[in-house]
């Protein structure tokens, strides 16, 4: 078994598939941190569940108490290859699906490029579920929506700007409810610039 990469929230190790498993929290009581690891992996994957058929992300295949074992999808993280590419048509699609994922009420909760997998058939993929929850609040589509802004603009400086106009044009075409969530987007960014001063 392959340690690949390590967060705050997991270790990921390569075997035949892919392998997450959550990471104990020492600041914790032990049987608190227990009980919100399982809880935290059973959300993760009761979501990429609900997803699979609905937005490209990995198969679940296996859940077990802090490990969730999940398909591995072979391509290039957009985070490489987003100024590469056809960086306008690629963030459209992630705004489509980020609309469709929403208007089943799930929040990402970390979208940043390097949570999207250009996958060899190119089709985009979105992966790392750690932080995600389900819920229908407009609130919390806006913020979801200035995290990736703020991913674009952080990583992506020098074509953020229209990468994340077309995001926003590739999500109004799919949204349900794409005016209420524009109108909370914007109280949300200037809560954001405020607390930056």
């Amino acid at each position: 078994m392959k340690r690949i990469s390590q967060g705050a929230e997991a270790i990921i190790y390569k075997e035949k598939n892919i392998l997450k498993d959550r990471i104990k929290k020492n600041y914790r009581i032990k049987e608190i941190d227990e009980k919100l690891r399982k809880l935290r992996t059973r959300r993760e994957a009761k979501i990429l569940d609900k997803l699979h058929g609905i937005i490209p992300v990995p198969k679940l295949i296996n859940v077990n108490d802090n490990l969730i074992e999940i398909e591995e999808i072979k391509g290039d993280r957009v985070r490489d290859i987003l100024e590469k590419s056809d960086y306008i048509k690629l963030s459209h699609e992630i705004g489509e699906k980020i609309a469709v994922m929403h208007n089943h009420n799930i929040i990402h909760g970390d979208l940043t490029t390097s949570n999207m997998i250009l996958s060899k058939e190119n089709k985009i993929f979105f992966i790392d579920f750690g932080l995600s929850f389900f819920s229908d609040k407009t609130e919390d589509k806006a913020v979801d929506l200035h995290l990736l802004k703020k991913a674009l603009e952080s990583k992506h400086y020098k074509i953020f700007e229209e990468c994340f106009k077309s995001a926003l044009e590739g999500y109004k075409g799919k949204s349900d409810d794409y005016e209420a969530i524009m109108k909370r987007f914007n109280i949300v960014e200037k809560r954001g610039r405020y607390k930056e001063r």
